[in-house]
């Protein structure tokens, strides 16, 4: 295994099969510590699928996975967590009978996760060390919250949230993750947000950079791409069509002819 003293993230000869479909096909790419990568690609390019790879929801036909110098390929999703890597998921995820508050620490320790869940279901729990435990997640995700903009709302329920501020709020959860994030995954972080969202997201994006956090994300908005990406992965059926900066994939015509045209399109009517 070959891989910069930089480097995160690596994926080596990725490919995934469901059946006779090949959604990913020898996919290699590397992700430096501190960079955000974008990744594009046209629909049923196997943007998502190279995520849950990534994160362990499913695993890849062949190939590895390298994360900080160690082989994750064959780790399972909650081990992959404890390691530091997190995500947010297309369509927010959340509690709605929870506060904003409660919905952060569901997303903390494992232990706190344990007992907001089971104080959600009526059920006791008990440890020595629970308060201290409950006090730290709770100070940390007071602070992820004031971060991305939520903390005067941390006593409201969730499902009361306009749809950004409940995209905002799963990023925050994902923030709070114990141990701390070190690779956070975003998918489409902007899908279904309207041009204020987005910039908002955006702003908070350049903010997370400022942090040296490692970020990878999927993302359809090309100016929000161009604005806070390092490196742009493109993907087209599966397959590695370009991996570089972002000026040097805009001048790709490859690029250009499979993706960029109709993304440019798509966004524009979006805003209409």
């Amino acid at each position: 295994m070959n891989m910069r003293d930089n480097t995160l993230l690596k994926l080596s000869s990725i490919t995934k099969k469901f059946g006779g479909l090949v959604a990913v096909k020898d996919v290699n790419t590397e992700v430096r510590s501190g960079c955000l990568k974008a990744i594009i690609g046209p629909n049923g390019a196997g943007k998502t699928t190279t995520f849950n790879i990534i994160s362990g929801i499913i695993p890849a036909t062949e190939g590895e996975i390298w994360f900080d110098k160690k082989n994750i390929t064959g780790m399972p999703a909650c081990d992959r967590a404890q390691l530091g890597i997190a995500r947010t998921f297309q369509h927010p995820c959340i509690f709605h009978d929870m506060t904003v508050l409660e919905n952060v620490l569901a997303g903390a320790s494992s232990a706190a996760q344990r007992h907001f869940i089971q104080s959600f279901l009526g059920r006791s729990f008990k440890s020595l060390s629970i308060n201290r435990i409950i006090e730290d997640a709770e100070k940390r995700a007071i602070e992820m919250l004031d971060f991305v903009g939520l903390g005067d709302k941390i006593n409201f329920s969730a499902k009361i949230l306009a749809y950004g501020e409940q995209k905002v709020l799963e990023l925050a959860r994902a923030l709070a993750l114990d141990p701390k994030p070190r690779l956070l995954l975003l998918d489409e972080p902007t899908a279904g947000l309207n041009s204020e969202e987005a910039k908002t997201y955006m702003n908070l994006l350049k903010k997370l950079k400022q942090t040296n956090l490692t970020i990878v994300m999927i993302e359809h908005r090309m100016e929000l791409v161009e604005n806070v990406s390092d490196e742009v992965l493109v993907l087209d059926f599966g397959e590695v069509l370009a991996d570089d900066t972002p000026a040097v994939v805009w001048a790709n015509q490859k690029v250009i002819d499979a993706y960029l045209g109709c993304a440019e399109d798509e966004e524009s009517e979006e805003d209409k």
